[in-house]
């Protein structure tokens, strides 16, 4: 299996090769050159299977260079011992027909470790089968979870070192208090003046910046990604979607070869698109439903084919949504085209004008696969209660948005057909916003909310969030986003 830029199909690498560059050297994003299909019997296999094997049968197609057995320990060594279920992924039913998907059980409380945790592993393997001698530096611009959890994953790694940009008033006090106490020798933590958009163009500046890469070089150093915009990151995701159905077939919530709904909240299009990369690979899946907060960037794309970043930005109380570039549309519009040119065409309209236009043609195609909805603060706090008053089932922000949006789908399209809603993070992470919701006062430090959350609901926080009371501030710098480069030369001198 060999992988090529969205924006050009002239320098091809192997797996190994597309996780080390993260991101290809035009700025395009890695794609493989044909997606692995699954027969219903290959999925049927999965049923009886744990998350560890079944993750390792659906990314080891994709592995090119990578025995199965090499992925399978790859797969053990990121998922043994670091959730904090036997399931990693479970699967919650609702009721008759309503799943959650909970993505949160990893050593952050939140969905990023599910390929976080993988990445560390993968990346190693990776650079020895590369022959690369270079230390490895990792970049990060987080919305909130992702910094997190790439620190986490990346902890002490030899080799390596990692330096996450996150919006300074754009993000829970939890999930900076998470990142900024991270232990590590080789980590480092910098908040951005802006919003997450701003850190993510500065952390895309910096990789495509030739003279920097050539003096980290010089200083034994390479960077890489550990975003969404990594192959490496994206793959592991694919795995949880089809679980789920095997979770919901096990259950008789669907039967094999029925398809299953899933909406996601998503902000920079990573998630979903695992999800229907899962799809194409043959997993019996109906419509994606696309749930978006007050920045509604995605819910506008879908639906009117125009993506339009020029508007104005909402900090929400779901703020690893707060997103108005969607990195990993490109890769989506590069599948349903098959055309370089024209997807780096519309990234440069991006760039330049703020905005492009697909098409009626392509609209309809990307409409007949996904549905489109956004929550509001407000409407996400009202499914926040009603799940807790009439389900007893504890929400976060993110995933409030989701079943507000599906809700809403089902109401106007009249699909009563089975859908799991993917729970993206401990409902832990979100304190403020989810003591709010259920009336009230959340007037303290985020440390402090969780014991208070815990009094109220009688349920426990993961215990790495728990913890956080005892824990020191090491990281309290902050720069414009100009001023990243050089945090980035500084940490690596």
């Amino acid at each position: 299996m060999k992988y090529f830029s969205t924006r050009s199909m002239d320098d091809k690498v192997g797996a190994a090769g597309a996780v080390v560059r993260g991101l290809a050297p035009d700025g395009g994003l890695y794609v493989p050159e044909s997606i692995p299909r699954f027969e219903l019997r290959e999925i049927e296999a999965l049923l009886t299977l744990g998350y560890t094997e079944r993750a390792a049968r659906v990314m080891t197609p994709f592995m090119g260079g990578f025995s199965g057995r090499e992925v399978r320990e790859l797969c053990a060594g990121a998922y043994t011992g670091s959730f904090d279920c036997p399931e990693i992924a479970p699967t919650r039913f609702i009721d008759e027909n309503t799943c959650c998907l909970e993505l949160w059980h990893g050593p952050t409380s939140a969905f990023k470790d599910m390929a976080l945790q993988m990445l560390p592993h993968l990346l190693t393997a990776s650079l020895k089968k590369e022959g690369e001698t270079l230390g490895v530096c990792i970049l990060v611009a987080t919305s909130g979870d992702t910094g997190k959890a790439a620190l986490e994953g990346f902890r002490d790694v030899p080799g390596t070192r990692i330096m996450v940009f996150y919006p300074r008033d754009g993000v829970s006090d939890v999930q900076r208090l998470q990142m900024v106490t991270q232990e590590g020798a080789n980590v480092n933590v910098c908040a951005v003046e802006g919003n997450f958009d701003d850190a993510q163009a500065g952390v895309k500046r910096i990789f495509s910046d030739r003279a920097l890469a050539a003096e980290l070089a010089g200083s034994g150093w390479f960077l890489s990604s550990a975003n969404s915009i990594n192959w490496g990151r994206l793959l592991p995701q694919i795995a949880y979607y089809f679980s789920c159905y095997c979770d919901c077939v096990n259950a008789g919530v669907v039967k094999l070869g029925e398809k299953l709904n899933f909406c996601v909240p998503t902000g920079n299009f990573g998630n979903i698109l695992a999800g229907w990369l899962a799809k194409q690979m043959g997993l019996p899946v109906g419509r994606f439903i696309c749930a978006s907060n007050a920045n509604n960037v995605l819910t506008d794309f879908i639906n009117t084919g125009v993506y339009d970043k020029r508007r104005e930005f909402h900090l929400t109380t779901s703020p690893s949504m707060d997103i108005l570039v969607s990195s990993n549309l490109e890769r989506l519009l590069y599948f349903l085209t098959g055309d370089c040119q024209r997807v780096s065409g519309w990234m440069r309209e991006l760039s330049e004008c703020g905005r492009y236009d697909v098409g009626g043609e392509l609209r309809e195609r990307i409409r007949a696969e996904f549905s489109a909805g956004f929550a509001t603060d407000d409407m996400a706090a009202a499914e926040i209660e009603r799940l807790w008053s009439g389900h007893g089932y504890l929400i976060d922000t993110h995933t409030a948005v989701a079943f507000s949006v599906l809700n809403a789908y089902r109401r106007e399209s009249g699909d009563a057909a089975p859908a799991a809603v993917v729970s993206t993070a401990s409902p832990y992470k979100f304190c403020t916003s989810v003591l709010s919701a259920l009336g009230e006062s959340a007037d303290a430090p985020g440390h402090e909310l969780i014991r208070r959350l815990e009094e109220l609901t009688g349920t426990s926080a993961p215990a790495p969030l728990s913890g956080l009371a005892d824990k020191t501030e090491r990281f309290t710098g902050c720069v414009k986003p100009e001023g990243m480069r050089e945090a980035v030369r500084e940490f690596l001198a």
